[in-house]
């Protein structure tokens, strides 16, 4: 498939601060891209400007062979945009929300009328069109949200974090929302900071760190950057010294330990192997283990290994 977004070079400051540093990447056309990193990675400032909300203070991003900053209008007309805050009126119903954004788009008549019932059916809330929005739950407000951003059908949808502080069957039907879209060819960009959502979703994913994209490929090669490693986390009282920390690090089979606020993050080839030594290791340092959890290779596993963090922080 041929690429229908290009990000080429991209930098924002603004004064002193660089949100977004000279981020790269491509979107094939039918692909669910997604953009992973920490709250405050760059990523909302990314969106805002492949959305045409910000200009860029170098760079720039292609959409459908038309240029953000020379062609916005162009770009515009094939972008479905899910911000991150919800850009619904409360006092209106959620029919009348959709169609006025609707009517923004350049829809009427019939056609705005057929968007709109589509819009709602995808949501999952046809039944409750008539409803004021202040009377939805998050979830439910989140749901009418990306509805707006589809109802002109766009090629491209840019979601920035949807899924942000709502229940757990909200979030899971919004997750089958994005898989239907793509699957009836809608191209789509999903930002987030939870792993589990973007290995759920994504054929590729970039992720970032400090407003730079630290690495890009599928969620194999991603994987396979740090081979089998497990993750062997360990729940302390405190935040363990920087000698704990040294110390556990040099246990035959770690790769890798780094502390993350109270836990000790520690990669192993084998973590079941190590894991009786590490525990003996912080016994030995004074330290009080309130926890252990061993994963397998994951992309929350990549980014530690990159950067030395979770991707919580």
């Amino acid at each position: 498939m041929a690429d229908i977004v290009t990000v080429e070079g991209l930098v924002k400051r603004f004064g002193d601060l660089t949100a977004v540093d000279h981020v790269e990447f491509s979107i094939a056309e039918g692909e669910i891209f997604g953009l992973l990193g920490p709250n405050g990675a760059g990523k909302t400032t990314a969106i805002s400007i492949m959305s045409g909300l910000l200009d860029a203070t170098e760079g720039d991003v292609v959409v459908d062979g038309n240029s953000v900053s020379k062609k916005p209008g162009a770009v515009k007309r094939v972008l479905g945009v899910v911000p991150q805050e919800i850009a619904l009126y409360e006092t209106l119903s959620a029919r009348e929300n959709l169609t006025f954004w609707g009517k923004m788009y350049g829809l009427g008549g019939k056609d705005l009328s057929e968007a709109v019932d589509r819009a709602l059916e995808l949501a999952g809330l046809a039944d409750r069109a008539k409803e004021r929005i202040e009377k939805y739950s998050g979830g439910m407000k989140r749901r009418i949200n990306i509805a707006a951003g589809i109802l002109h059908t766009p090629r491209v949808l840019l979601m920035d974090e949807p899924t942000v502080g709502i229940d757990p069957q909200s979030r899971n039907h919004i997750l089958e929302q994005v898989k239907k879209l793509n699957a009836e060819g809608m191209t789509v960009l999903y930002t987030s900071h939870y792993m589990e959502e973007v290995e759920f979703l994504c054929d590729r994913v970039a992720i970032i760190d400090h407003g730079k994209v630290i690495a890009t490929g599928t969620i194999d090669e991603l994987r396979a950057m740090i081979g089998d490693a497990d993750v062997v986390a360990v729940e302390l009282d405190e935040p363990p010294a920087p000698e704990t920390v040294e110390l556990v690090a040099a246990i035959p089979g770690v790769s890798q330990a780094d502390a993350v606020e109270s836990t000790l993050q520690v990669l192993s080839a084998d973590g079941g192997a190590v894991l009786a030594p590490v525990v003996a290791a912080l016994g030995r340092a004074g330290a009080h283990v309130r926890g252990v959890e061993v994963t397998e290779p994951n992309l929350e596993s990549v980014f530690l290994h990159l950067t030395g963090k979770s991707l919580r922080d």
